[in-house]
């Protein structure tokens, strides 16, 4: 007979105070705890390449670009998660009580793996659409140069569009912002994955 662990559940305070003194990243969802596989060096080249076009891009205008490390809240489907890269539109709402948590990003993207990439597509993008003023989604693929884009034309509507190859350029709809595959791909080394 093989006994199985029973799962815990956590509330959200008591996940804030494990995460506040964890060595690693964890993600909530209502009420469990999941721990965040470290990225591989394709993964965190390409967030990085992108996070930091963006930032440059939008200096001295009305927006905030975030990477992996910021924290946000989705209090719809009770998820605290850390996107790989995030864009704040005006003002940042942060999660009441809390000074590192927020609420009102505008733009997400994720880099996916194989180990995200089924949750970054599916149960991941549903939250974000919870999320109020959330306009754009972009998963974008570490093993081939490919990108999925998804666009919020109207309540309950987006547009998906995706693009494939060196020659493809992506280019935002919420943000004034476009960055070629051969930036986006800068130093990515698809043989090593």
């Amino acid at each position: 007979m093989i006994m199985q662990a029973e799962a815990k559940y956590y509330t959200p305070e008591a996940y804030l105070t494990l995460e506040e003194t964890a060595q690693e990243r964890h993600e909530y969802s209502d009420g469990e705890i999941v721990p965040m596989a470290g990225g591989m060096p394709n993964h965190n080249q390409i967030a990085l390449n992108l996070s930091g076009s963006l930032n440059f891009a939008l200096r001295r205008q009305p927006y905030r670009v975030f990477v992996t490390d910021q924290r946000l809240w989705i209090p719809a489907r009770r998820l605290y998660t850390y996107p790989d890269v995030m864009v704040v539109q005006g003002a940042l709402q942060l999660q009441e009580g809390r000074n590192d948590t927020l609420t009102n990003p505008v733009m997400i993207a994720e880099v996916l793996s194989d180990s995200t990439q089924a949750y970054d597509q599916g149960e991941k993008f549903k939250a974000c659409r919870t999320i109020p003023g959330f306009q754009e989604y972009v998963l974008i693929d570490q093993y081939s140069m490919h990108v999925e884009q998804y666009y919020k034309t109207e309540p309950h509507q987006w547009l998906f569009s995706e693009y494939d190859g060196e020659m493809s350029t992506l280019k935002l709809n919420t943000i004034p912002f476009e960055i070629s595959f051969a930036d986006l791909y800068d130093k990515v080394d698809f043989a090593t994955g």
